[in-house]
């Protein structure tokens, strides 16, 4: 396991390997860049092919996560962390306990909450050894709790923008709109998108899931592996990322790319190819935003229930500075979005 022969290591400040053999803890938190702020990013649970697998993981996750604090104008920069979930994995309380211990001894310098795989019932296991940490239990009128329904309503924002944008409509009703992914996330964004009158096709690993959304919103369901290549007005990935690429691109019948999940092109060079292919792609680190707001203004404890939903509602108007440059200097939107992202960076530090 070499982090700087890795192809997403960014120069980034800190990798720190944790492990604790009592508890079988495995973990990787990953810090990379602190110009903004204390890093800030989600704990992922996931379980990895391997060791090298979940390193590349938090490398390229952490900098998406100090490009996405940029892009929100919050005094965070960007780290993230992965617990390996391994065959013999106990998820006691022990272990998560530990995990905190060893986010405290990075002393503030790294911010965490929950990502996939976590809860704000873990998280607060985590809490009971550190006071790093975000996503816990809501308290009455202010930023708290389970992040995922603000990263959907930033979505959701995010994809009213790019429906305005690049179909000149100003409502989703009757857009037909296909979402990968209907957990956290992509239930609550199914449940905006329903309530604007959005026809809905989707997958999920998880068929309980399907039903769910079925039953709830009146959505169609397709095998998730057809579920990219759906004729729709909107297609919009929330479950793991890498899934847009050379191979997924020839088969999309869309015009929009706006979902929450993370990393979504598997490469750069996806970001040109959509682009040629004229397809808009709302970058996942700018629409995906929401959560990573609600978790800051918890921790820093200085907004309202009420000035999280304001603050998210701009996503909208980023995403639209973004593709107005994409158009004006014919680049991806990806390109345009990493470059204002390091621009803010670099002027911090």
């Amino acid at each position: 396991m070499a982090a700087f022969d890795d192809p997403a290591f960014d120069s980034h400040e800190r990798v720190v390997f944790c492990h604790d053999a009592s508890t079988g803890l495995k973990a990787i938190i990953a810090i990379h860049s602190t110009a903004l702020g204390p890093a800030a990013g989600g704990t992922r649970l996931w379980s990895y092919a391997n060791d090298d697998e979940a390193l590349h993981d938090v490398l390229r996750l952490s900098q998406a996560m100090s490009y996405k604090n940029a892009m929100a104008g919050l005094k965070f920069g960007g780290g993230k962390a992965v617990i390996i979930r391994t065959p013999d994995f106990a998820g006691t309380d022990a272990v998560f306990e530990r995990y905190g211990e060893f986010i405290d001894q990075l002393d503030g310098d790294y911010v965490t909450a929950e990502d996939v795989g976590m809860s704000v019932e873990i998280m607060e296991k985590v809490a009971r050894r550190t006071q790093y940490i975000a996503g816990l239990s809501r308290q009455a009128g202010r930023a708290g709790g389970d992040p995922s329904p603000n990263t959907a309503f930033g979505i959701f924002k995010g994809i009213e923008s790019a429906v305005k944008y690049k179909l000149g409509r100003d409502s989703l009703a009757g857009l037909k709109v296909a979402v990968q992914g209907v957990g956290n996330v992509g239930y609550h964004l199914c449940k905006l998108l329903h309530e604007a009158d959005a026809g809905l096709i989707v997958a999920d690993m998880d068929p309980q899931r399907v039903r769910r959304a079925m039953d709830e919103f009146g959505a169609s369901s397709v095998p998730l592996d057809d579920i990219l290549a759906q004729k729709a007005d909107v297609v919009a990935p929330c479950a793991l990322g890498a899934i847009i690429n050379q191979r997924s691109i020839g088969g999309l019948e869309t015009t929009i790319i706006a979902g929450g999940a993370n990393n979504q092109l598997e490469t750069s060079e996806d970001g040109q190819r959509l682009h040629d292919a004229g397809i808009l792609y709302a970058p996942d680190y700018v629409i995906n935003s929401g959560g990573i707001i609600n978790v800051a203004s918890e921790y820093l404890g200085d907004t309202t229930e009420t000035e999280v939903l304001e603050r998210t509602a701009q996503i909208g108007g980023r995403l639209m500075e973004i593709f107005e440059e994409s158009a004006a200097s014919d680049r991806p939107t990806n390109e345009v979005a990493d470059e204002m992202a390091r621009r803010i960076i670099a002027s911090a530090a």
